[in-house]
């Protein structure tokens, strides 16, 4: 796949994209918005990889939306940006692969967003998350959905009415990321956390993910009842028979993905 403000390549197991728009602080215009929904939808319907690492070009992570994009506009252009804003982070989260953010520099207002919205996410000491549009009059609301569900309401408040900056130490402990590392490690954590995931059974993982987003905002009876039969259904599936046998006779699974 060939993109005008993305880069794609597989290493191995693992599909790495990343945002190229270093001159734009990677910025997230229309275009690349669209972009990165097409590249994670290909991904998702293939079956090369097991695992998605979201990097970015240059010192920024991503700056949010693309402002020169953002003024003098009429309201069905703003519906069309944040339609596809909504689209790219909806997306990341029904792909059947874990998306880990490897964030090396600063992520603001969509930035922050995209990284919330990623399944995991590790960031180098050096980097920032804020939702600054309270500071120049258009608050982040769109980002606050996903901020609001990684770290909770009094965090994710504190973040959008005064439009300060976390730290990465601060964003470890408040759990809109996994883990600080230092910079220089920062890819090595990346990929050694994605490779982990893409030891296991793909069409387990899938099943996984799908059911954590599901249940997460049910009451806990209603999650219960979708959990156990997205379990039973799971214990019929040859990977499942597979990892067991494998445990019970103490080697190595062989996933068939089936």
């Amino acid at each position: 796949m060939k993109f005008d403000n993305l880069l794609m390549v597989q290493e191995g197991p693992v599909a790495v994209v990343t945002l190229n728009r270093p001159q734009r602080r990677n910025a997230l215009s229309l275009d690349s918005m669209l972009e990165l929904t097409v590249c994670l939808d290909e991904i998702g319907r293939g079956r090369e990889a097991r695992a998605v690492i979201l990097a970015a070009a240059g010192s920024v992570f991503c700056s949010g939306h693309d402002l020169s994009e953002m003024t003098g506009r009429d309201i069905d252009a703003y519906r069309r940006i944040f339609h596809a804003c909504s689209d790219l982070m909806l997306k990341i989260q029904a792909i059947p692969q874990p998306v880990i953010a490897e964030v090396q520099g600063i992520a603001t207002a969509a930035g922050c967003q995209l990284v919330a919205a990623c399944d995991l996410a590790i960031a180098a000491e050096e980097a920032s998350f804020a939702t600054p549009g309270v500071k120049i009059g258009l608050f982040c609301t769109t980002p606050m959905v996903p901020l609001t569900r990684a770290i909770g309401r009094k965090r994710a408040l504190q973040m959008l009415l005064t439009g300060e900056s976390v730290p990465a130490s601060t964003a470890a402990e408040w759990r809109l990321i996994n883990q600080a590392v230092p910079a220089a490690c920062l890819r090595a954590a990346t990929r050694e956390l994605a490779a982990r995931v893409a030891e296991a059974s793909s069409l387990v993982v899938a099943i996984g993910k799908q059911a954590f987003y599901t249940q997460i905002d049910l009451d806990q009876e209603k999650a219960y009842a979708y959990a156990k039969e997205v379990m039973s259904m799971n214990a019929l599936a040859g990977d499942a028979e597979e990892g067991m046998a494998a445990f019970l006779g103490k080697r190595a699974a062989c996933w068939s993905g089936k």
